[in-house]
């Protein structure tokens, strides 16, 4: 299987990266979001191959506020957002947030699921690094479930995802990957919900997959949608 086909199986709508930014600035746009009255905020994966996302938002939003851990967990916290959102310009009295939170996978040349190739390195690599670990904890029925002082993220994205997984099941990668998902967005959520003051803020939530190929970075979208005006609508990147 090729990795056309794999991603077309696992992820049937997918956009090149630089389109999908592209077509995110767009679309938000429509609804009063610009690089002159909106800071943008960005939750990948710690791994260099997640950066070329980071560099896109920076050249379409302007320099973005950091949120990104291991596997793109929402480990920020409410103290976070409110050091971005009060980081934002404020035009004509209103804030304005774009929220990007994706964590990743690979897909290699044969169509093998988590698999990758780094440059200047020999043989086959794994992304997401992090939630291979996990998985082959959760595979050998070797998890360490206190806190390890010395490895706080990995203990984190354990103690989190165990919520996320139905008992006696052990997810594939994909499977795990859109465990993750949903838990990042259920944590920004949350934590959103928290901090914005929809009085004088508007933001926006756009949330996915990265997908690493032989060929570049691709996006595969999920939950996305506005608050303007204290007024939520459901937006699709098209």
């Amino acid at each position: 299987m090729s990795s056309e086909t794999a991603i077309k199986k696992y992820f049937p709508v997918i956009y090149p990266e630089p389109v999908f930014i592209r077509r995110t600035y767009a679309m938000l746009n429509k609804y009063g979001f610009d690089a002159g009255n909106t800071i943008a905020a960005v939750d990948v994966c710690r791994d260099e191959i997640s950066q070329p996302f980071v560099t896109l938002v920076k050249e379409t939003w302007g320099e973005p506020f950091d949120l990104c851990s291991l596997a793109a967990m929402f480990f920020a916290g409410k103290t976070a957002l409110k050091a971005a959102m009060h980081h934002s310009p404020i035009v004509k009295g209103r804030e304005r947030y774009v929220f990007y939170a994706f964590p990743h996978i690979a897909i290699g040349s044969k169509g093998q699921v988590g698999v990758c190739k780094r440059t200047g390195r020999k043989g086959i690599s794994k992304a997401c690094g992090a939630l291979n670990v996990f998985l082959g904890e959760l595979q050998t029925k070797k998890l360490l479930l206190e806190t390890d002082t010395e490895d706080v993220e990995l203990s984190l994205i354990r103690t989190r995802l165990l919520r996320e997984i139905p008992y006696g099941k052990i997810p594939d990668l994909i499977e795990l990957t859109k465990m993750t998902l949903k838990a990042i967005q259920d944590d920004l959520e949350n934590a959103l919900k928290q901090t914005v003051n929809r009085k004088h803020s508007d933001y926006a939530f756009v949330t996915g997959i990265q997908i690493h190929a032989p060929e570049g970075n691709y996006i595969w979208p999920s939950d996305s949608y506005i608050v303007v005006q204290n007024k939520r609508k459901n937006v699709r990147i098209k």
